[in-house]
């Protein structure tokens, strides 16, 4: 039997294995431990930050996905830092059978999504060795991260001069 099926061509199979994940970078800072803060009154205020930066790799079907946190814990009643995550986690990927038109966003949103869980223990461990209560990161939405960033781009590229729709 060929690949057609009732004169419907079959749909190239998805193909897809994590070769690899690791730390690329990582750094933590207790600025209430540097700075001798006082305790007395802390309200902590969290902000994350996310990006995604994805690479070919030398090996045919492998790419390389970056997943970068800044997770930054402020003192509600007078901004003052109490500590700052930066990681850089990464995956080795082998992705093979998705058309060309749909890796980029498979590689942005896919793979970050597997990636999560081991970025959420990672944050999770260096807040409570770093002498906090351990923060679990809110779910991600790689999806909305994806079209963000999307707009972002065709908004730079547009000439200041041309109107808005």
């Amino acid at each position: 039997m060929t690949e057609e099926t009732n004169g419907t061509a079959a749909a190239p199979q998805l193909k897809m294995s994590v070769l690899a994940q690791f730390v690329r970078d990582l750094s933590f800072e207790n600025v209430v431990a540097q700075k001798g803060l006082a305790n007395a009154d802390v309200q902590p205020e969290i902000t994350v930050q996310v990006s995604l930066d994805a690479r070919k790799r030398p090996a045919e079907h492998q790419y390389e996905v970056i997943t970068k946190f800044k997770v930054t814990s402020k003192n509600k009643s007078d901004g003052v830092a109490l500590f700052v995550v930066e990681l850089d986690y990464a995956g080795i990927f082998q992705v093979e059978g998705i058309p060309e038109e749909q890796l980029h966003p498979f590689l942005l949103i896919e793979c970050p999504r597997m990636l999560f869980p081991f970025v959420r223990r990672i944050v999770s461990d260096v807040t409570r060795d770093g002498g906090f209560p351990p923060y679990n990161l809110d779910t991600v939405d790689f999806v909305a991260l994806y079209r963000a960033e999307l707009a972002r781009r065709a908004e730079a590229q547009r000439p200041a001069d041309a109107p808005v729709s």
